[in-house]
């Protein structure tokens, strides 16, 4: 299968003499699977979601989208539109309930939709949040529940691509599993390609694919 993201040999670091965050990494990413970004803390996993989101320039090589240089891609597009990035901390907006946050993100991303609450609800109960949750502000849902929305507002202009940054570390084990056969689902019945950086062993051991670095 062709790959839908390719890493040819990118390295990055802050100035220029400085160490080396990654070095001459070559890696490729296929629709249909979740990926597991392993390693120790400091290997730069997180610089590399941040380098795969275009939030970040690698120092040299390429990353290629479908075969297409992501450097000469109208970034905001890419992000808004091409990849769905679920962030550590959520970045969900507290005030707003859970359906708020995933019709903001829809607006956003300039999408157009007969009936918006109803595609955003529908985003919602496909992460397993129910209507009286997502008619819940944030900061009355566990932490189970705000990555169940951080999902949903990845998911509201359906990208091809999602990246999670730790997506179960605060999380208890049952509901890491529960996370975990989202992202599942996700990659094997919807064919979107998810690559996870995470410290668990028990979300690499699930992953269809491990990359240590």
């Amino acid at each position: 299968m062709h790959p839908v993201l390719e890493l040819n040999h990118i390295s990055f670091q802050y100035s220029r003499g400085s160490r080396k965050i990654l070095n001459d990494v070559t890696c490729s990413f296929e629709k249909g699977k979740v990926y597991a970004v392993t390693g120790r803390s400091g290997a730069g996993k997180t610089t590399l979601l941040s380098l795969l989101s275009g939030l970040a320039a690698p120092t040299s090589g390429q990353i290629l989208m479908e075969g297409q240089d992501i450097s000469k891609i109208d970034r905001y597009d890419y992000r808004s539109h091409n990849i769905g990035v679920i962030f550590q901390s959520f970045n969900l907006l507290p005030k707003y309930t859970a359906l708020e946050n995933v019709i903001l993100s829809m607006d956003i991303s300039g999408c157009h939709y007969d009936n918006k609450q109803a595609y955003a609800m529908e985003h919602l109960k496909k992460v397993d949040l129910k209507e009286d949750e997502a008619n819940r502000r944030i900061l009355k849902l566990s932490g189970g529940q705000q990555q169940r929305v951080a999902i949903a507002r990845a998911l509201s202009y359906n990208p091809e691509i999602i990246l999670a940054d730790e997506p179960t570390g605060n999380l208890d084990l049952e509901t890491q599993k529960e996370i975990m056969n989202i992202f599942l689902d996700l990659a094997h019945k919807e064919n979107r390609c998810v690559i996870l950086v995470t410290h668990s062993p028990h979300v690499a051991e699930d992953a269809d694919e491990i990359y240590p670095l």
